[in-house]
Protein backbone atom coordinates (compact mmCIF):
# COMPACT_ATOMS: atom_id res chain seq x y z
CA UNK A 1 0.00 0.00 0.00
CA UNK A 2 1.49 3.78 -1.10
CA UNK A 3 1.54 5.26 2.41
CA UNK A 4 2.08 8.59 0.37
CA UNK A 5 -1.93 8.51 -0.25
CA UNK A 6 -3.62 10.31 2.71
CA UNK A 7 -7.94 10.07 2.87
CA UNK A 8 -9.60 12.35 5.16
CA UNK A 9 -13.02 11.66 6.48
CA UNK A 10 -14.88 13.44 8.32
CA UNK A 11 -17.22 11.65 11.27
CA UNK A 12 -18.72 14.83 12.95
CA UNK A 13 -20.66 12.20 15.47
CA UNK A 14 -21.36 13.04 18.99
CA UNK A 15 -24.42 10.85 19.97
CA UNK A 16 -22.09 8.77 21.84
CA UNK A 17 -21.57 11.09 24.82
CA UNK A 18 -23.49 14.04 26.90
CA UNK A 19 -21.88 17.43 25.93
CA UNK A 20 -22.38 18.61 22.64
CA UNK A 21 -19.86 20.07 19.96
CA UNK A 22 -17.68 17.43 18.98
CA UNK A 23 -19.18 16.97 16.00
CA UNK A 24 -17.38 20.04 15.15
CA UNK A 25 -14.21 18.94 15.09
CA UNK A 26 -14.06 18.02 11.45
CA UNK A 27 -14.68 21.13 10.44
CA UNK A 28 -12.37 22.65 13.23
CA UNK A 29 -9.33 21.07 11.46
CA UNK A 30 -10.26 21.71 8.21
CA UNK A 31 -10.48 25.48 9.00
CA UNK A 32 -6.85 25.32 10.64
CA UNK A 33 -5.25 23.90 7.31
CA UNK A 34 -5.18 20.45 7.89
CA UNK A 35 -5.62 19.42 4.83
CA UNK A 36 -2.77 21.72 3.35
CA UNK A 37 -0.95 20.96 6.47
CA UNK A 38 -0.34 16.91 5.71
CA UNK A 39 0.13 17.49 2.27
CA UNK A 40 3.03 19.91 2.89
CA UNK A 41 4.91 17.07 5.00
CA UNK A 42 4.93 15.44 1.49
CA UNK A 43 1.83 13.44 0.94
CA UNK A 44 -1.05 13.14 -1.45
CA UNK A 45 -4.38 14.47 0.35
CA UNK A 46 -8.20 13.18 -0.78
CA UNK A 47 -10.91 14.85 1.53
CA UNK A 48 -13.57 12.66 0.78
CA UNK A 49 -15.91 14.59 2.70
CA UNK A 50 -18.11 13.61 6.34
CA UNK A 51 -21.01 11.20 6.62
CA UNK A 52 -23.94 11.91 7.28
CA UNK A 53 -24.96 11.70 11.17
CA UNK A 54 -28.51 12.85 12.55
CA UNK A 55 -28.44 15.64 15.20
CA UNK A 56 -29.34 14.90 18.65
CA UNK A 57 -32.21 17.58 18.54
CA UNK A 58 -34.69 16.05 16.26
CA UNK A 59 -33.58 11.90 16.99
CA UNK A 60 -35.21 9.95 20.00
CA UNK A 61 -32.48 9.15 22.44
CA UNK A 62 -34.39 5.36 23.03
CA UNK A 63 -32.69 3.12 24.98
CA UNK A 64 -30.89 4.80 27.90
CA UNK A 65 -28.65 1.67 28.63
CA UNK A 66 -27.70 2.86 25.12
CA UNK A 67 -28.19 6.31 23.74
CA UNK A 68 -28.84 7.16 20.41
CA UNK A 69 -27.77 3.48 19.50
CA UNK A 70 -29.28 3.23 15.62
CA UNK A 71 -28.27 6.27 15.07
CA UNK A 72 -24.94 5.85 15.69
CA UNK A 73 -24.76 2.22 14.31
CA UNK A 74 -25.90 3.82 10.86
CA UNK A 75 -22.86 6.25 11.41
CA UNK A 76 -20.16 4.28 11.96
CA UNK A 77 -21.80 1.30 9.18
CA UNK A 78 -21.30 4.73 6.89
CA UNK A 79 -17.91 5.18 8.15
CA UNK A 80 -16.65 1.92 7.99
CA UNK A 81 -17.56 1.43 4.47
CA UNK A 82 -15.83 4.94 3.19
CA UNK A 83 -12.57 3.21 5.61
CA UNK A 84 -12.74 0.22 4.01
CA UNK A 85 -12.94 1.92 0.60
CA UNK A 86 -10.19 4.54 1.21
CA UNK A 87 -8.60 1.57 1.68
CA UNK A 88 -8.90 -0.73 -0.95
CA UNK A 89 -8.25 2.32 -3.36
CA UNK A 90 -4.68 2.09 -1.84
CA UNK A 91 -4.98 5.69 0.70
CA UNK A 92 -4.57 5.77 4.14
CA UNK A 93 -7.48 6.90 5.99
CA UNK A 94 -7.40 9.72 8.55
CA UNK A 95 -10.70 9.92 10.33
CA UNK A 96 -11.83 12.72 12.30
CA UNK A 97 -14.02 12.87 14.77
CA UNK A 98 -16.35 13.14 16.51
CA UNK A 99 -16.81 11.27 20.07
CA UNK A 100 -15.26 7.90 20.79
CA UNK A 101 -18.11 5.86 19.02
CA UNK A 102 -16.79 6.69 15.97
CA UNK A 103 -13.60 3.96 16.40
CA UNK A 104 -16.28 1.30 15.69
CA UNK A 105 -16.75 2.05 12.32
CA UNK A 106 -13.55 2.93 11.66
CA UNK A 107 -11.81 -0.21 13.43
CA UNK A 108 -14.75 -1.89 11.09
CA UNK A 109 -13.95 -0.87 7.85
CA UNK A 110 -9.46 -1.78 8.70
CA UNK A 111 -10.38 -4.97 10.27
CA UNK A 112 -13.10 -5.75 6.91
CA UNK A 113 -10.55 -4.92 4.40
CA UNK A 114 -7.96 -7.33 5.51
CA UNK A 115 -10.34 -10.05 6.77
CA UNK A 116 -10.96 -9.61 2.41
CA UNK A 117 -7.33 -10.86 2.16
CA UNK A 118 -7.69 -13.20 4.23
CA UNK A 119 -5.63 -11.69 6.65
CA UNK A 120 -6.16 -10.04 10.30
CA UNK A 121 -5.37 -6.78 12.06
CA UNK A 122 -3.87 -5.45 15.36
CA UNK A 123 -4.96 -2.67 17.19
CA UNK A 124 -2.86 -0.07 19.80
CA UNK A 125 -6.07 1.77 21.72
CA UNK A 126 -3.70 4.93 23.07
CA UNK A 127 -6.45 5.99 26.00
CA UNK A 128 -6.71 7.18 29.81
CA UNK A 129 -10.10 4.89 29.78
CA UNK A 130 -10.57 1.41 28.18
CA UNK A 131 -14.00 2.16 27.04
CA UNK A 132 -14.93 -1.42 27.27
CA UNK A 133 -18.34 -0.96 29.07
CA UNK A 134 -21.67 -2.67 27.85
CA UNK A 135 -25.11 -1.27 28.23
CA UNK A 136 -25.12 -3.44 31.12
CA UNK A 137 -22.18 -2.22 33.22
CA UNK A 138 -22.12 1.25 31.66
CA UNK A 139 -23.00 4.12 34.57
CA UNK A 140 -23.95 6.79 31.52
CA UNK A 141 -25.69 4.94 28.81
CA UNK A 142 -23.42 6.51 26.42
CA UNK A 143 -21.84 5.23 23.47
CA UNK A 144 -18.87 6.30 23.62
CA UNK A 145 -17.52 4.29 26.77
CA UNK A 146 -18.81 1.35 24.60
CA UNK A 147 -16.32 1.71 21.42
CA UNK A 148 -13.54 -1.06 22.26
CA UNK A 149 -15.94 -3.49 23.81
CA UNK A 150 -18.08 -3.28 20.34
CA UNK A 151 -14.49 -3.84 18.69
CA UNK A 152 -13.68 -6.87 20.67
CA UNK A 153 -17.35 -8.42 20.20
CA UNK A 154 -19.25 -7.38 23.41
CA UNK A 155 -22.00 -5.13 23.03
CA UNK A 156 -24.90 -4.48 21.00
CA UNK A 157 -25.16 -6.77 17.89
CA UNK A 158 -26.78 -3.50 16.21
CA UNK A 159 -22.57 -2.38 16.82
CA UNK A 160 -20.47 -5.42 17.16
CA UNK A 161 -22.15 -7.15 13.84
CA UNK A 162 -20.79 -4.54 11.50
CA UNK A 163 -20.58 -6.38 8.32
CA UNK A 164 -21.75 -9.67 9.55
CA UNK A 165 -18.96 -11.20 11.74
CA UNK A 166 -17.21 -10.48 15.44
CA UNK A 167 -14.80 -9.66 16.80
CA UNK A 168 -13.20 -7.04 14.65
CA UNK A 169 -9.99 -7.12 16.40
CA UNK A 170 -9.25 -10.47 18.36
CA UNK A 171 -9.09 -9.30 21.70
CA UNK A 172 -5.36 -10.76 21.94
CA UNK A 173 -4.55 -8.67 19.17
CA UNK A 174 -5.64 -5.08 21.39
CA UNK A 175 -3.03 -3.68 23.23
CA UNK A 176 -4.21 -0.40 25.56
CA UNK A 177 -1.78 2.33 26.31
CA UNK A 178 -1.90 4.80 28.88
CA UNK A 179 -5.01 3.43 30.87
CA UNK A 180 -5.63 5.17 34.05
CA UNK A 181 -9.85 5.69 34.63
CA UNK A 182 -12.03 2.34 34.46
CA UNK A 183 -14.88 2.16 35.62
CA UNK A 184 -15.88 -0.38 38.45
CA UNK A 185 -18.40 -2.65 36.67
CA UNK A 186 -16.21 -2.57 33.47
CA UNK A 187 -12.90 -3.42 35.29
CA UNK A 188 -13.61 -7.44 35.17
CA UNK A 189 -14.66 -6.70 31.60
CA UNK A 190 -11.36 -5.63 30.75
CA UNK A 191 -9.48 -8.03 32.71
CA UNK A 192 -10.98 -11.15 31.62
CA UNK A 193 -11.55 -9.98 28.16
CA UNK A 194 -8.05 -11.27 26.79
CA UNK A 195 -6.86 -7.87 25.67
CA UNK A 196 -3.26 -6.47 26.57
CA UNK A 197 -3.04 -2.82 28.74
CA UNK A 198 -0.38 -0.63 29.92
CA UNK A 199 -1.44 1.78 32.69
CA UNK A 200 0.53 5.26 33.17
CA UNK A 201 2.28 3.72 36.34
CA UNK A 202 3.88 1.23 33.38
CA UNK A 203 4.47 4.59 31.51
CA UNK A 204 5.71 6.19 34.48
CA UNK A 205 7.55 3.02 35.95
CA UNK A 206 9.18 1.89 32.31
CA UNK A 207 9.04 5.04 30.39
CA UNK A 208 7.19 5.63 26.86
CA UNK A 209 9.64 3.70 24.14
CA UNK A 210 10.07 0.40 26.41
CA UNK A 211 6.04 0.01 26.75
CA UNK A 212 5.58 1.54 23.01
CA UNK A 213 8.00 -1.39 21.62
CA UNK A 214 6.12 -4.21 23.52
CA UNK A 215 2.99 -2.70 22.56
CA UNK A 216 3.68 -2.48 19.09
CA UNK A 217 5.06 -6.15 19.18
CA UNK A 218 1.77 -7.96 21.04
CA UNK A 219 -0.72 -7.67 17.88
CA UNK A 220 2.06 -8.78 15.77
CA UNK A 221 2.66 -12.24 17.10
CA UNK A 222 2.75 -15.22 15.06
CA UNK A 223 0.08 -18.62 15.66
CA UNK A 224 2.87 -19.37 18.08
CA UNK A 225 2.84 -16.67 20.18
CA UNK A 226 5.97 -15.13 18.97
CA UNK A 227 6.90 -11.96 18.41
CA UNK A 228 9.39 -9.70 16.13
CA UNK A 229 12.56 -8.98 17.79
CA UNK A 230 12.51 -5.51 19.51
CA UNK A 231 14.72 -2.70 18.05
CA UNK A 232 17.59 -1.66 19.96
CA UNK A 233 17.90 1.93 21.41
CA UNK A 234 20.63 3.98 22.45
CA UNK A 235 20.60 3.74 26.57
CA UNK A 236 18.31 6.29 28.15
CA UNK A 237 19.63 8.40 31.52
CA UNK A 238 18.10 6.46 34.62
CA UNK A 239 15.27 9.22 34.97
CA UNK A 240 13.82 8.83 31.97
CA UNK A 241 13.80 5.37 31.50
CA UNK A 242 12.03 4.75 34.58
CA UNK A 243 9.22 7.77 33.73
CA UNK A 244 10.56 10.32 36.29
CA UNK A 245 9.38 13.70 35.99
CA UNK A 246 10.89 16.74 37.42
CA UNK A 247 15.32 17.73 38.54
CA UNK A 248 16.79 14.71 39.71
CA UNK A 249 16.70 15.95 43.48
CA UNK A 250 13.25 16.15 42.89
CA UNK A 251 12.56 13.10 40.77
CA UNK A 252 8.83 11.49 41.63
CA UNK A 253 6.44 9.28 39.98
CA UNK A 254 3.07 9.60 38.97
CA UNK A 255 2.08 6.61 41.38
CA UNK A 256 3.41 5.50 44.59
CA UNK A 257 3.41 1.93 45.86
CA UNK A 258 5.62 -1.03 45.42
CA UNK A 259 5.20 -2.85 42.19
CA UNK A 260 3.13 -6.22 41.87
CA UNK A 261 5.26 -9.14 40.53
CA UNK A 262 2.64 -10.88 39.07
CA UNK A 263 0.06 -9.75 36.94
CA UNK A 264 -3.83 -10.90 37.05
CA UNK A 265 -6.34 -12.42 34.33
CA UNK A 266 -5.79 -10.23 31.04
CA UNK A 267 -2.07 -9.67 31.77
CA UNK A 268 -2.15 -6.24 32.60
CA UNK A 269 1.53 -4.52 32.16
CA UNK A 270 0.71 -3.56 35.74
CA UNK A 271 -1.91 -5.27 38.22
CA UNK A 272 -1.95 -2.37 40.89
CA UNK A 273 -4.15 -0.21 38.92
CA UNK A 274 -7.02 -2.45 37.91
Amino acid sequence: MPHSHIAIIGAPLDLGQGRRGVDMGPSALRVANLNARVAALGYEVADLGNIHVEQAETAPEGDPRAKYLPQIATACTLLAVKVEQALAQGQVPLVLGGDHSVAIGTVSGVSHHFRNRQQSAGLIWLDAHADMNTPESSPSGNVHGMPLACIAGLGPTELTGLFGYQPKIAPRNIVIVGLRDVDQMEKPQVRDSGVRAFTMRDIDERGLRSVMDEAIRLPLRDGRGHSPRPRRHRRLPPLARHGFRGSPGRARSRHAGPRRRHLPRGAFGNGNDL
